[in-house]
């Protein structure tokens, strides 16, 4: 990754820091550690002041940090939490900023006795919570591989998914599928859930098969170096009954309405409420429970969350999912869920497979 990339991020966290009169922002949290410098280990701290940057790691990780880490001097300790005290203390910041929700308390009773009132810690959560929600050139690229290795690995097990297939056997095939073609690992696990059982919205595959008739829904995703692909298609094993038609129908159009309305500037909670009240208007409004999407880069589920409740304003570089849902208990379910790319003039699908109703 380009050292400009992080360079710009590292501006952003400056201007937090200014915006909230800080002397610095202690990181912790090891995505938000991997975007602003590059480290992809397991265990290190960073500190961004307002003219320099930080990176703290162990004997672990001193080789893999000089390769890795980007725009940051590397500072080594053999304990953690005295080498943190250490640079602060050593920095003579008064106001440092953490990771409200990352930041352990046994942490901070540590690093507060150890330095007393010489550092303020400030927690931030809504200041930095959408730190990471709009994507430079470099995660979109990262963005769409992941994408095509998730499209390419659904392709590949409508080989075998058919009639009699065990949900697990499927899963298996598509986890190896992806980790043989160039994934890190899995997103999450994969959920393959058929029949009544599509009716639960993470129902991880079992070593039920499929039956004529059923409803077969396939949420899917990986990781390549570190960015997530997350996408769900709902299949239907034979000829759909017209119940079934009608649900799937009724999913697709709330999924199209709100991919419609996305643009710059509304509110998150419009697009939510758009895909809603179409379900609701259809007579499934019970069925459908979880918010409409998330967002999603270097996690599965990070900022912002699209649902009823967050009044934030859409912006554009912004990456999301689109899955509205109808879940029938003891009958089944429909989900349709895209990847969406927020553009100056409205939305762009970054995740292509079809919507369309497939039969298998």
């Amino acid at each position: 990754m380009k050292n400009s990339f992080f360079d710009q991020r590292q501006r952003s966290v400056r201007e937090i820091i200014d915006l909230n009169q800080l002397d610095g922002i202690l990181f912790t949290h090891l995505e938000n550690i991997r975007y602003l410098c590059g480290f992809t280990g397991s265990d290190g701290t960073l500190l961004l002041t307002r003219e320099e940057a930080f990176f703290l790691t162990d004997s672990r990780y001193w080789t893999q940090a000089e390769e890795e880490v980007k725009h940051s001097r590397i500072v080594h300790y053999k304990k953690k939490l005295e080498g943190i005290a250490s640079l602060l203390s050593d920095s003579k910041l008064k106001k440092v900023g953490v990771e409200g929700p990352f930041f352990a308390l046994s942490s901070y009773q540590f690093l507060t006795k150890k330095l007393g009132a010489e550092v303020e810690f400030i927690p931030l959560d809504d200041e930095i919570k959408n730190l990471r929600a709009v994507k430079d050139l470099q995660e979109l690229s990262l963005l769409r591989t992941a994408i095509d290795l998730s499209a390419k690995s659904f392709s590949h097990i409508m080989e075998i998914l058919k009639e009699g297939a065990l949900e697990r056997e499927v899963a298996f095939e598509m986890e190896w599928f992806m980790k043989r073609n160039g994934a890190e690992t899995i997103g999450f696990d994969i959920i393959i859930a058929s029949g009544k059982r599509s009716a639960l919205p993470h129902g991880r595959a079992s070593d039920k098969g499929i039956d004529l008739g059923d409803f077969i829904l396939i949420d899917f995703g990986l990781r390549f170096q570190g960015y997530h692909s997350d996408q769900t298609r709902t299949l239907i094993c034979g000829k759909p009954t017209p119940e079934q038609a009608k649900v799937y129908q009724v999913v697709k159009e709330a999924h199209d309405l709100a991919i419609e309305a996305i643009r710059p500037g509304i509110p998150v909670c419009e697009i939510d409420r758009i895909a809603r009240d179409h379900i609701k208007q259809k007579g499934y409004g019970d069925y459908f429970g979880h918010g409409l999407g998330h967002g999603i880069g270097l996690a599965v589920h990070e900022d912002p969350v699209v649902n009823g409740e967050n009044r934030g304003l859409i912006q554009e570089g912004m990456v999301f999912t689109v899955e509205p849902g109808i879940y029938i208990p003891e009958w089944g379910g429909v989900r349709i869920e895209d990847m969406i790319l927020v553009t100056s003039q409205g939305a762009e699908v970054l995740t292509y497979l079809p919507t369309e109703m497939k039969v298998v």
